[in-house]
């Protein structure tokens, strides 16, 4: 099973976006039967078995084993991943761009930026697998907390300097048998977590 799968085609992010077929890849992270699943969500096991078939076709679950019960097989289905994403690319020419997104600072820029790091590193990852090869890659992810908006300008100018003496001191445009690699750096707010009240 993977960790995380992106779903690229459109038919199969419909399917996987129905609430219970939501409900039915979360609870299929171990292997379950129809019957064992139609029993935990309340659910009767012909519409189960429906939202199974309709999964499957989509290659969203396989079948992990094959149980037999006198004279009938159970099949017992799992995830082919543990969690999903859906692709921007799974909307076609409506899916963002950051090339259509003039001002580089804003939040839809970002955004954009995200969604063509989902879209071609999942691209990427499907053929890595096809070879059996890792996929080289380096995430840093980490909190800071600025005590002004002065120091958190201070930070973005650090930041950038730092970065532009990198990309000079290792960028090799002629390197026989280099690999250009895309380096995204962003930074937003945290969301607010909300505040829990003690009861009087």
């Amino acid at each position: 099973m993977l960790d995380v799968e992106v779903i690229e085609d459109p038919a199969a992010a419909t399917v996987a976006l129905d609430p219970v077929r939501s409900r039915l890849l979360s609870e299929l992270a171990t292997p379950a039967s129809a019957a064992t699943l139609a029993t935990r969500l309340g659910i009767a096991r012909q519409k189960i078995n429906y939202h199974l078939r309709t999964l499957e076709a989509h290659g969203l679950v396989k079948v992990a084993d094959k149980r037999q019960w006198g004279g009938l097989t159970e099949r017992l289905l799992v995830a082919t991943a543990a969690s999903y994403v859906v692709s921007p690319g799974a909307l076609g020419p409506a899916a963002t761009d950051p090339e259509r997104t003039a001002d580089r600072l804003s939040a839809g820029y970002l955004i954009a930026l995200a969604a063509r790091v989902v879209r071609e590193v999942s691209a990427l990852f499907r053929v890595s697998r096809a070879v059996d090869k890792r996929l080289p890659t380096l995430s840093l992810d980490t909190e800071i907390r600025f005590r002004s908006p002065a120091e958190r300008a201070a930070f973005t100018r650090d930041l950038t300097s730092a970065i532009t003496t990198l990309v000079a001191r290792y960028h090799d445009d002629a390197a026989p048998g280099g690999r250009a690699h895309r380096l995204v750096i962003v930074a937003h707010p945290l969301p607010t977590k909300p505040t829990t009240q003690e009861p009087s």
